[in-house]
């Protein structure tokens, strides 16, 4: 085979340069480097070179490098690649590569980022995966006693949602912070509400409560992407009926609690009551009146039945007002307790007892409420009304106080809180009036004794807790 070597090879003719003549196959080798001078068609690769300006490829061609190459002086624009494998806290330590953006993954504990020796130019990415930085925060940690915005200290990512870009400028400032975004689009995780009182801050950790103790609106401005986390527990607490009023030595009944109607969500955990279950309730995004009954009044006429508590309300679920304590009076009309959400304690006469009112009225399940209690025969002693979770009972004579019916206790404030119990009876030689019941309790108000004062019954209460974050 013939071959020819030289230097140099320039046009004869202008600045055309003929290789072969007609019919003359020129065969070039696709890994020999094409410059201005000479270019075969798009075969291979191409580096092109014209005067000082060097192309690489031709169009359309996509230039890449090969599997542990690396590339200098190209510089970057501002972006990284991301590396779209999430690192973990088991991936922790982890060494960064410049040009590089990380997902990290705080679910399960902190993660360190050990950034890359500086070179001005290096840059650096990282978002949170899971939105999880604020309860598991993300350490980056500069090379050797290189610096983080002009300090040669570790820096704390520490914000749900951040993403953060740093740049390496010059051993003066080091690494800075050149793009933080704390405002991760995400779709919504748990529930956003506003009314009532709201706690103060978290309650167990992830749950938010809202106290309504009047009319108000539960407006849910926002609800999760999974069913679950829309589900709230509740207490829905009716206000407590007020005892009776009594003369002549006779002891009136006392008011029934306020009916009490309670459900817990699964994903907000606590000691609920034994009567949870009263049915499960998923919010939308939508507003919600809330009914937060006031205790019956008393009365201060003698002979009179207590009145009745009014009605809670939220959602599908009511409560109904505790009924009032019946009058003690020989002979009357006024002596049985009324029916309500428990059952007012029946006035004691010499006369034939009355009986208390029924409780649970109207009926549901588990029972909102237990009956009051019947008066006694012969003795004028009166009765307690009934309770949440217990019923009224009659004084073993007129001249003894009487303990209402037990009310529920819940955790859903996170404290244990006794709600709904029975107004008591009033003792001869107790000076003054009947007792009221607490407001925002649905206790029933205390009976009177020989014509003294009646005790109101409390008003009810209407509690919300979901989880929030």
């Amino acid at each position: 085979m013939s071959k020819i070597e030289v230097n140099t090879i320039e046009p004869q003719c202008g600045t055309t340069l003929t290789v072969g003549a007609a019919g003359t196959t020129v065969t070039v080798p696709s890994n020999v480097v094409k410059s201005n001078a000479l270019q075969a068609s798009d075969a291979g690769n191409i580096i092109k070179q014209c005067g000082t300006t060097v192309t690489l490829g031709a169009t359309g061609d996509t230039i890449a490098l090969a599997s542990g190459a690396s590339q200098t002086g190209f510089g970057r624009t501002g972006t990284v690649d991301w590396v779209t494998t999430p690192k973990v806290t088991g991936d922790s330590p982890i060494t960064a590569v410049t040009g590089k953006g990380y997902f990290l993954n705080t679910t399960a504990g902190t993660i360190t980022v050990n950034l890359p020796a500086g070179a001005a130019g290096s840059i650096v990415s990282m978002a949170d995966y899971a939105a999880t930085w604020q309860t598991n925060n993300v350490t980056v940690a500069p090379n050797g006693s290189e610096k983080m915005g002009g300090r040669a200290s570790n820096a704390t990512l520490n914000t749900e949602g951040q993403s953060v870009t740093f740049v390496y400028v010059d051993s003066t400032q080091g690494w800075i912070n050149t793009m933080d975004s704390t405002s991760n689009v995400r779709a919504v995780a748990f529930v956003t509400a506003t009314g009532g009182t709201p706690s103060s801050g978290a309650i167990c950790g992830n749950c938010k409560v809202h106290t309504f103790t009047g009319p108000g609106t539960f407006c849910v401005s926002a609800i999760s992407v999974t069913p679950a986390c829309n589900q709230v527990s509740y207490i829905v607490v009716a206000g407590g009926g007020a005892g009776g009023t009594s003369q002549d030595g006779h002891q009136a009944g006392g008011g029934g609690a306020g009916g009490f109607r309670e459900d817990k969500s699964p994903i907000t955990p606590y000691t609920a009551s034994p009567l949870d279950g009263a049915g499960n309730i998923s919010v939308t995004a939508s507003p919600y009146s809330i009914v937060a009954g006031g205790g019956g009044a008393a009365s201060g006429s003698p002979l009179t039945k207590g009145a009745n508590g009014a009605d809670s309300s939220f959602s599908t679920i009511t409560s109904s007002g505790g009924g009032g304590g019946g009058a003690g009076s020989n002979p009357g009309t006024c002596r049985p307790g009324s029916n309500g959400g428990s059952g007012g304690g029946s006035g004691g006469a010499d006369q034939p007892p009355a009986p208390g009112g029924t409780g649970n009225t109207p009926p549901f399940s588990p029972s909102q409420g237990f009956p009051g209690g019947p008066g006694a025969p012969g003795s004028g002693a009166g009765a307690s009304g009934g309770g949440a979770t217990g019923c009224g009972a009659r004084s073993p004579c007129a001249g003894t106080t009487h303990a209402g019916g037990a009310g529920a206790t819940t955790e859903i404030t996170a404290s244990p809180v006794v709600y709904s119990e029975g107004g008591p009876t009033l003792a001869s030689s107790s000076p003054g009036g009947g007792v009221a019941g607490p407001d925002n309790s649905g206790d029933g108000g205390q009976g009177s004794m020989n014509g003294g004062g009646t005790g109101n019954g409390g008003s009810g209460v209407v509690i919300l807790r979901y989880k929030f974050q």
